[in-house]
């Protein structure tokens, strides 16, 4: 059984920093892309990042240069480096299995996520 638990979320000021993780069990981690997606309060699920199994990453416009996707396959976990942290990125965070899709709904999340407040 798909296992993914997130965790790293809090409260920081805009342009402070946060570093997300997210173990997962049940499946053969190394074997598969890893995704990141949020949902901002009011809003659906946005796709953020993407690393596949060969390490190259995708990030959505708004994040790029912000943002860092990393896996370490001995740990079976996902992190998602986060700076220079806007308003605009408040949400709940969530690790997905598997690449980049199109679109996201509730049943594709396996995990509780973890939220982000970015306030001043």
């Amino acid at each position: 059984q798909v296992q993914l638990v997130e965790s790293g979320g809090g409260s920081v000021q805009p342009g402070g920093s946060l570093t997300l993780s997210c173990a997962a069990s049940g499946f053969g981690f190394s074997g598969w892309s890893m995704s990141w997606v949020r949902q901002a309060p009011g809003k659906g699920l946005e796709w953020v990042s993407t690393v596949n199994v060969e390490g190259a990453k995708d990030y959505t416009e708004s994040v790029k240069g912000r943002f860092t996707i990393t896996r370490v396959n001995a740990r079976n976990t996902l992190y998602l480096q986060m700076n220079s942290l806007k308003p605009e990125d408040t949400a709940d965070y969530y690790c997905v299995k598997g690449p980049r899709r199109r679109t996201y709904d509730t049943s594709d999340l396996r995990g509780r996520g973890t939220h982000v407040t970015v306030s001043s």
